[in-house]
């Protein structure tokens, strides 16, 4: 090793990676390989049909005790970079930094009638315009505006300037910093349809619409800005960069330019592609929003964003009892695409893009005494990959061309689903050596936010998955059953 990439290599960052059900905490070297991890899982509460929660003290917890736990006695930390579950929201007491509510999670469907009431006024088109998102209970501010309407005494609180919102970056930053700062960055601020991402500030006429006061706002910074000092036990750590996990995993595989594209495959899965200073507005229901700002320059990215996925298997998992772990799921898939005729409609909570439908519901269709394990899972496999392939088709329609696609999170660790996805597509899947591109890309961030030249950091050893040419009929033959079969669901 030169002399360079050793003096790099002693340099450690910590990235924080606050996902939709668990923590995790990862020291990189400067040349991003990971040193220690931990990871916690917490509990989502399930209220009411449509509703999703989290007890914003079981962030906290897992949060914390993940860092701890990878964190050495007189282990050197340069700097800190946190990302996170957009959208989920939480208020609190500035007077006593207690949530007055549990955190409403961004797949609860509880304002899908408000929404639904705007849009009859015609407010969806002013909404798009400023924040290039949909009107739906996807985004943060009818999440904040049922708080304040359904908690007791909350709304008098928030006009007397009495309570702070933030999305899970803003509650960390502002618990856990010596500075109890109240930040966000610009991509978690460009998701809860209050932020103008053409002005790139709040937008007072956002504000009035879902009548929130805006002393309950955190200030907005570059996602490589200064966000205060991580403060634990006498651990003290400079935070120099915050950004979405959708936007990290972007920055995580490297897609700095015009068209480069990944795809996450989550709790959800989300689509982006890098359009750089073009802001596009789709009408096919993909999202415009915020890739990051990094010194003075913002970049665009257009998002198609998938409600279910990686909870798809956990369900199969956890619910149905097919495998004992998620891993096992691949034994399950049938390598061919045959599914016996066995459909599924992956909606648990509703469907996201493209079709912004919060009543669907989830099921089988063409289950027989013949129909197998194998045929419902491959089915709901399959499900997620058709997804995808809504979402590529309509970029391909507006000449955003995709040759391959990088993709990253826990299951694209199932390298049958890749191939699965690459035969869908008729597109080489790309596989990172390290699939974690979200804490990566809070890694990359914190390094760009300390002075560090990223120029030289490659994947020398990504999977390169090609469609197989022999398989492309029967899975376009699927996807036109599926499609027919979603478009069904919708009507009735």
């Amino acid at each position: 090793m030169d002399n360079y990439r050793w003096r790099k290599c002693m340099k450690k960052y910590l990235s924080i990676d606050q996902g939709t059900s668990s923590s995790r905490a990862i020291i990189f070297d400067a040349n991003l390989n990971l040193i220690n991890d931990s990871q916690q899982e917490y509990d989502l509460a399930y209220p009411n049909d449509g509703w999703v929660e989290l007890n914003p003290n079981d962030v906290l917890e897992t949060v914390r005790d993940t860092v701890v736990n990878v964190i050495s006695e007189g282990q050197g930390i340069e700097a800190c970079g946190i990302t996170n579950q957009r959208e989920t929201t939480v208020v609190w007491s500035k007077e006593t930094g207690d949530p007055i509510y549990p955190a409403i999670v961004w797949q609860d469907r509880r304002t899908n009638e408000y929404c639904n009431k705007l849009k009859s006024k015609g407010f969806e088109k002013k909404v798009k315009e400023k924040t290039g998102l949909v009107l739906d209970p996807y985004f943060s501010a009818t999440k904040i505006k049922w708080i304040l309407d359904n908690v007791d005494g909350a709304k008098d609180m928030a006009k007397k300037g009495d309570l702070l919102f933030g999305t899970i970056d803003t509650y960390l930053i502002y618990k856990l910093t010596n500075e109890k700062n109240h930040l966000t960055d610009v991509t978690n601020a460009s998701r809860t349809l209050l932020f103008n991402i053409k002005t790139m500030q709040w937008d007072d006429e956002l504000l009035e619409l879902f009548d929130i006061p805006k002393s309950m706002l955190p200030e907005v910074l570059g996602c490589d800005d200064d966000f205060g000092t991580l403060s634990l036990g006498t651990t003290n750590i400079p935070i120099r960069g915050v950004i979405g996990d959708q936007q990290a995993a972007l920055v995580g595989q490297g897609c700095f330019k015009n068209g480069d594209m990944k795809s996450t495959y989550g709790t959800g899965c989300f689509l982006m592609v890098n359009t750089e200073n073009k802001h596009y507005e789709i009408d096919e229901g993909l999202l415009t929003t915020v890739a990051y700002k990094l010194g003075d320059e913002v970049h665009y990215a257009i998002e198609g964003s998938i409600y279910s996925c990686g909870n798809i298997i956990q369900w199969l998992r956890d619910k149905m009892e097919f495998f004992a772990n998620s891993k096992d799921s691949e034994k399950f898939l049938n390598p061919n695409g045959n599914t016996n005729n066995v459909l599924f409609l992956p909606a648990f909570n509703g469907l996201g893009a493209p079709f912004w439908n919060s009543d669907v519901r989830g099921g089988f269709y063409g289950i027989t005494q013949d129909s197998s394990i194998n045929d419902m899972v491959t089915a709901a496999f399959q499900s997620i990959t058709f997804q995808t392939k809504e979402i590529t088709t309509i970029l391909e329609n507006y000449d955003i061309e995709i040759n391959k696609l990088l993709v990253d999170g826990g299951m694209v660790n199932n390298n049958t689903f890749c191939q699965v996805l690459s035969d869908t597509l008729g597109k080489d899947i790309i596989q990172p050596s390290n699939v974690e591109s979200t804490a990566i890309g809070a890694c990359k961030v914190a390094m760009i936010g300390s002075g560090e030249d990223l120029s030289n950091i490659t994947d020398d050893s990504p999977s390169i998955y090609k469609p197989n040419l022999d398989l492309i009929k029967a899975y376009e033959d699927n996807y036109a059953k599926w499609k027919g079969y979603l478009l069904n669901s919708l009507k009735n």
